[in-house]
């Protein structure tokens, strides 16, 4: 039988259940977050995976909110970083979704991974929105599946692939956080495909809603979003990776080139979500190489509005900690 989860609470920091190599190890996790966050986190995960192979193998459950529980394997070199409690994990994202707390809007969590983000969105906290996880990955599903159980159901779940089609595809990769049906992978696990239309054909959404669609798809962000025009047509924001490798801008150029959607990004030096016409500013805003950096694609004047309001009252906030 396995062992009942660590207990991690991210507001206070108790960490309970450990023993006291696991608690040992909780601060090596953490110290090295805070020291490697100085250049975008190099080296951490390759680290954090080296000592996870010292530890008993079970769950470490994080409660991200007092709605939310996030689990995943302890150790685990990509999600400890949320054990350091001043480390924010996608910025950019948080700040969209804290400010639509109000709106009646259903996240489309496509690339889910272990489920973060539709464990967040969908609590009290976050607005209780409701949200539909994808994820491909045999490997990674059971982990999603876990945490919707563990956060009462409120989200659903999807084991396939976004694209631009329905069909299959092969799922490969050596990390859980990045396997990709991109390329030619003949050898990996066969997976169903759909678009993101097809969530309209099938009935699990409606095509006028209002939609925060996430898209991290390792690689097929383009064929994705390709397979969802109708409803990229309603009120909707995807939300897609743009890789720091990537000196072309591949994503944001196709979204601002090819599509009626007006592209977004958050600038950390204006502190606001700027409306992009000239590429090159992502060349300043994209400092590593290894990481993602979300950009944001709408064609909704209702997102617009929002994201208008949203930089007023950054401004506001920002002038008024300066008269402080």
């Amino acid at each position: 039988m396995a062992q009942a989860p660590i207990q991690f609470d991210r507001a206070s920091g108790a960490l309970e259940g450990a023993n006291l190599w696991e608690r040992t190890a909780a601060l090596a996790l953490v110290t090295g977050s805070k020291i490697s966050s100085h250049f975008s986190h190099m080296g951490y995960i390759a680290c954090a995976n080296l000592l996870r192979k010292t530890l008993p193998e079970r769950n470490i459950a994080i409660k991200l909110n007092p709605d939310a529980v996030f689990e995943f394997p302890y150790g685990d070199g990509y999600w400890s970083k949320l054990l350091n409690r001043s480390y924010n994990y996608e910025d950019e994202l948080e700040l969209l979704f804290v400010d639509s707390i109000d709106v009646d809007y259903t996240l489309l969590d496509c690339g889910a991974n272990y489920g973060y983000w539709s464990v967040l969105v969908s609590s009290k906290p976050f607005g209780a929105h409701k949200a539909i996880a994808i994820e491909p990955s045999g490997q990674n599903y059971p982990k999603l599946a876990n945490n919707a159980r563990v956060n009462g159901n409120r989200f659903e779940t999807m084991k396939c692939a976004i694209g631009a089609a329905r069909g299959t595809a092969r799922l490969s990769g050596t990390k859980h956080e990045a396997f990709s049906i991109a390329g030619d992978n003949a050898a990996g696990e066969e997976v169903p495909v759909i678009a993101l239309d097809n969530l309209i054909d099938d009935g699990k959404v409606a095509g006028t809603g209002k939609y925060l669609i996430k898209l991290d798809v390792e690689g097929v962000e383009i064929e994705a979003i390709k397979g969802g025009a109708r409803l990229l047509e309603a009120d909707s924001v995807i939300m897609c990776e743009e890789h720091g490798s990537d000196p072309t801008h591949a994503v944001s150029r196709f979204i601002l080139e090819q599509t009626p959607l007006k592209l977004i990004v958050f600038d950390p030096r204006s502190n606001r979500m700027e409306t992009v016409t000239e590429l090159s500013i992502l060349d300043r805003i994209k400092v590593s190489t290894h990481v993602g950096y979300n950009v944001f694609g709408t064609a909704s004047a209702f997102w617009q509005d929002r994201i208008d309001a949203l930089n007023a009252k950054n401004l506001n906030a920002k002038s008024a900690r300066r008269m402080q």
